[in-house]
């Protein structure tokens, strides 16, 4: 309420924005209504909306408290969208943070969970952060405004309100200027905080090579840094990984070696750390027919009919036409596939053999695709081509299979 009377008294357009959690029955609804009330006294535009936090909580396996978060900011940005607001504003304060940063260090953190709650994340703004509680209250009361208190707010039970009733009044009693010492704490851990990612990214720079999907982070770089596992938690927080203890033992484990986040995966590839996103291996097939011309997905290949051969690669091979037969198969690799490798006189290799001599990383392998005529390899795309369907000087068609 103190947030709102600051900002009608200020140029801008704002609108309020209430949820109902239906969590505490008649007292939910008085919170309503009241809300309701003050918006058409003071003609301020007024969205709100109910939700059965309890059932959302149950369905997804989650505290009360995360749940009723997760919705309201879900439905906040929602309208932001909707009504083309700039910014989401919180009445977050000063005792807010210390709480959040109580909580963090309880839980075990790094540089960034002891910095607080940003004044500014994205569309959320908190104005009111620099200010206390009691700083707050003092000038409700001092400008007559009404409020109402969440009965939650006096049980014990969450771990907030266990900080908030018994740890941070010893602290304060400890030291009464302690929520100002608490600030000044917090600016010099953010001020840390900017120095670690400007020496995380000069750092980045020199050990990890980007390319397309994929991050490679270079072992031998990065283990002669005394603070290598930092550097690997600054870089890998974002893509979710929680599990750091296995990562810090992936750098010496055996190639191979694999440690998961949701959406992403972390290999060790010989002197390697592979960050690409997970793909499924999946053995999804796709036929060329002899009217196919290019090739568009799942990769980029063209197929013409030429007079002769110009120089043979990896990205280009020629073939007698009259050894393939239509329509031709794309699939992924699979585990005893075999051929007869071209200039190898007739000799079968595994095409993993082929993978291990070629020392392909995991992801490499599984991104890796077959180009098949009547279930016979005749091409390992961009690796090698097959002995069988090589032209010969009796071959009268020559197709040339190019990928791009």
């Amino acid at each position: 309420m103190v947030l709102t009377d600051l900002f009608r008294q200020l140029p801008f357009q704002i609108a309020m924005a209430h949820c109902n959690f239906n969590l505490r029955g008649d007292e939910s609804l008085g919170d309503e209504n009241f809300v309701w009330q003050y918006a058409e006294n003071h003609q301020i535009q007024l969205f709100v909306t109910h939700f059965d936090t309890k059932a959302f909580a149950d369905d997804f396996k989650m505290s009360i408290q995360i749940a009723a978060r997760e919705l309201r900011y879900r439905w906040f940005y929602e309208l932001a969208i909707e009504e083309q607001f700039d910014y989401i504003l919180t009445a977050h304060h000063a005792d807010d943070n210390i709480e959040t940063f109580l909580i963090n260090l309880s839980r075990g953190t790094g540089l960034e969970g002891l910095t607080g709650i940003p004044p500014l994340n994205d569309k959320i703004c908190r104005p009111l952060l620099p200010f206390s509680r009691n700083e707050i209250e003092a000038y409700a009361n001092e400008e007559q405004l009404q409020w109402r208190e969440d009965s939650s707010n006096a049980s014990a039970k969450y771990v907030r309100n266990k900080l908030r009733h018994f740890v941070l009044p010893i602290l304060k009693e400890l030291n009464p200027s302690f929520n100002e010492s608490f600030q000044n704490t917090s600016l010099y851990l953010q001020q840390a905080l900017s120095m670690a990612d400007d020496a995380s990214r000069i750092v980045y720079r020199k050990v990890v090579e980007e390319a397309e999907e994929q991050k490679r982070i270079n072992l031998k770089e990065l283990l002669i840094l005394p603070n290598y596992k930092a550097y690997l938690y600054q870089w890998l927080k974002p893509f979710g990984f929680t599990a750091w203890e296995d990562i810090y033992a992936l750098t010496d484990a055996t190639s191979g070696k694999q440690v998961f986040s949701e959406d992403f995966r972390l290999l060790k590839d010989r002197e390697f750390l592979i960050l690409a996103p997970k793909s499924s291996f999946d053995y999804k097939q796709y036929l060329i027919t002899e009217d196919t011309k290019e090739v568009n997905f799942p990769l980029r290949l063209r197929i013409s009919e030429v007079a002769g051969i110009s120089d043979i690669s990896n990205t280009t091979i020629f073939v007698d036409a009259k050894k393939i037969n239509f329509p031709l198969l794309l699939r992924k690799w699979q585990e005893g596939d075999v051929f007869y490798p071209l200039g190898m006189q007739g000799k079968t290799k595994k095409v993993s053999k082929l993978f291990k001599d070629e020392k392909l990383s995991l992801i490499a392998k599984e991104n890796t695709w077959l180009l098949c005529s009547d279930n016979k390899i005749v091409w390992i795309i961009g690796i090698r081509q097959d002995e069988r369907f090589k032209i010969q000087t009796t071959t009268k068609t020559i197709l040339q299979i190019a990928l791009l």
